[in-house]
């Protein structure tokens, strides 16, 4: 890839003022990494993700889309995606998105986490337990994924225990809250 020296900088920069809770200057500077390396999809991956940390879920797909257009073969990028439609009760839309992460070596954690997707969609709570600890067991786990993986584990086991789910307040999960809504 032949990047303008500067998409290295701005990225860095955005990340930080991201970290920094600075959401406008980090999305404006990963805006200028993408005028720098218009055919990168990591600048459109981060904005999504700053407008969805922000709660700005439509300009989040959008970003995240684009990102996946870019680069096809940004598997974060397409699992967010995927994640975002899911979480909005579009499990049909969601694994359209996932499909070439369906075909993922057995290794790589995030086709466990869509197969466990999936089986959730389908409410094969148990498959799709199965699927979300093979995934947290891959060696290419992401921390931040991983983390939402065990809340929704957490929730699936909920909804399989009610009487745990009526004792534990904490079990309303986005993801599910969402998927819940698109059910009835």
């Amino acid at each position: 890839m032949n990047a303008d020296p500067s998409f290295e900088t701005l990225i860095s920069e955005g990340l930080v003022a991201s970290g920094e809770n600075r959401t406008r200057a980090a999305l404006d500077l990963f805006a200028r990494a993408s005028e720098a390396l218009p055919s990168s999809g990591i600048p459109h991956f981060l904005i999504g993700s700053e407008h969805a940390a922000c709660g700005n879920m439509e300009a989040a797909e959008a970003a995240l889309a684009n990102a996946v257009l870019l680069s096809p073969d940004f598997a974060l990028a397409r699992y967010q995606l995927g994640l975002l439609q899911f979480s909005t009760a579009r499990a049909a839309v969601a694994l359209v998105t996932w499909e070439p992460l369906f075909a993922a070596p057995p290794g790589e954690s995030l086709g466990h986490f869509v197969r466990g997707f999936a089986a959730l969609a389908q409410e094969a709570f148990d498959e799709s337990l199965q699927h979300f600890e093979q995934g947290l067991a891959g060696e290419d786990v992401n921390p931040a994924v991983a983390g939402d993986i065990r809340k929704v584990m957490h929730a699936v086991r909920a909804l399989l225990d009610p009487q745990q789910a009526a004792e534990d307040n904490n079990t309303g999960h986005v993801l599910l809250a969402a998927y819940g809504r698109g059910l009835h």
